[in-house]
């Protein structure tokens, strides 16, 4: 089985600036994993994957296979497309 990953690809957004997909992720994981009001582990254990690897994708440091963007918007109960879109008012960096 052929498992494709997200690497620091650059996607260019609606205002012409080109956006680093894997913080733009993590930003959005960690904003819609604290709403719901859970720690990195906490979420960890309910998305079935390892402390260090939230706390890597937050900080947009890990690539990330599609099963576990799969996950991670399950146990967010968000749509997967959700986390890849860029929030003005969530820029912070990570």
């Amino acid at each position: 089985m052929l498992t494709y990953c997200i690497q620091f690809v650059k996607m260019c957004s609606k205002w012409g600036d080109y956006v680093d997909v894997l913080k733009v992720f993590g930003r959005n994981l960690k904003k819609y994993r604290n709403e719901i009001g859970l720690s990195q582990e906490g979420f960890a254990k309910k998305a079935g994957l390892h402390r260090t690897y939230i706390s890597a994708v937050e900080c947009g440091k890990r690539s990330i296979a599609l099963e576990n963007v799969q996950k991670i918007a399950e146990a967010l109960d968000v749509d997967i497309h959700i986390l890849f879109i860029e929030d003005q008012d969530n820029i912070e960096e990570v």
